[in-house]
């Protein structure tokens, strides 16, 4: 409802109006002035702001994620964060780019397309610096990449590919796999030249070191779920399901941990006196009947109930029962 102006205010906007003071024409303009903002129809915005938050969002667990991985493989301190999100054109993101870069070509499977990983020159060779046993702090100078350091780098960028699984969960069950690298953008063509891609710029320090690793990913990799991909989304799906594989993993490593088991005959209260005069032959007798077997713990946690004996002249405890309901004859 508009607002109602007083007798009081009525009579000064007449006054000024008699002095001279406001022009009539120029408050009609005014009032019919219209918010206009300019739109490039060349470059149509293929990701709103939603999406670039939401991608950003994704980037940022994935940084957490490879800077963990490259802090142990670097045994040095690295540290990954996303600075920027933005639209442009393949053919503005590609002219952007310098040749002194490692580009990883990333298939995005189940979706349609490729996008690009990437890394400085100054970054990579910090990289390689430490694989190779060096600090990562010698000074940057601008040379080709060896083949040794290309190979080098290719294992490192398909480690990091591998970590992109996770932060995409939420979305789809991607299974990225790294086809080639690249040092010249000319053969990293993945877009047409006037195709919407979203640039994800990371700042990431290792030591030292500063420097940068970039993802571009053109709109229509990602067109089949980019209506999914919003901030309302990411929480009102939350991951809880356990990879097969990571299960199987688990299993593994567990199946190979070595563990404490003692067989314990009975339990007894001695004085001190009588432990420093033992000899040669006296007993020690148990509260515990033959007939109440040996209990066996794992870990100092009671787990099962057996019966001493021997086996191939060893001393030796059949299982014959597990504590909580259990069964079994070991």
């Amino acid at each position: 409802m508009p607002d109602v102006m007083s007798q009081q205010e009525i009579d000064a906007l007449l006054g000024a109006l008699n002095r001279g003071e406001l022009d009539a024409n120029q408050m009609e303009r005014d009032d019919k002035k219209i918010d206009i903002k300019p739109y490039d129809f060349k470059r149509p915005n293929k990701f709103s702001k939603e999406h670039l938050r939401t991608l950003q969002m994704i980037f940022e667990e994935f940084s957490r994620s490879a800077a963990t991985f490259l802090s142990g493989y670097l045994r040095t301190m690295v540290q990954i964060d996303v600075i920027s999100s933005e639209q442009l054109t393949y053919y503005e993101f590609n002219n952007s780019i310098t040749n002194l870069m490692i580009l990883g070509i990333v298939d995005f499977s189940p979706l349609s397309g490729s996008i690009i990983l990437g890394l400085y020159g100054n970054t990579a060779y910090s990289i390689i610096d430490r694989i190779l046993g060096g600090n990562g702090q010698e000074e940057y100078n601008s040379r080709n990449f060896t083949e040794i350091e290309l190979v080098l780098m290719e294992q490192i960028i398909k480690e990091l590919v591998g970590y992109l699984r996770d932060p995409w969960s939420n979305f789809l069950d991607l299974r990225p796999t790294l086809q080639k690298i690249e040092t010249n953008a000319q053969f990293a063509q993945i877009a047409a030249s006037n195709e919407a891609v979203a640039l994800l710029t990371m700042n990431i320090k290792i030591g030292k070191n500063e420097g940068y690793m970039i993802v571009c990913i053109p709109h229509m990799v990602i067109e089949p779920i980019i209506a999914r991909l919003s901030t309302r989304f990411w929480f009102s799906t939350p991951n809880t399901s356990v990879d097969t594989q990571d299960t199987k993993n688990i299993e593994k490593e567990i199946e190979y941990t070595y563990v404490t088991l003692k067989g314990v005959l009975g339990k007894a209260e001695v004085k001190v006196s009588d432990i420093v005069h033992l000899l040669s032959g006296d007993v020690i007798q148990l509260k515990n009947k033959v007939s109440d077997g040996v209990d066996i713990y794992v870990e100092d946690k009671k787990m099962f109930k057996g019966i001493p004996g021997k086996k191939n002249n060893s001393v030796s405890v059949k299982i014959l029962s597990q504590y909580g309901g259990g069964k079994g004859n070991v």
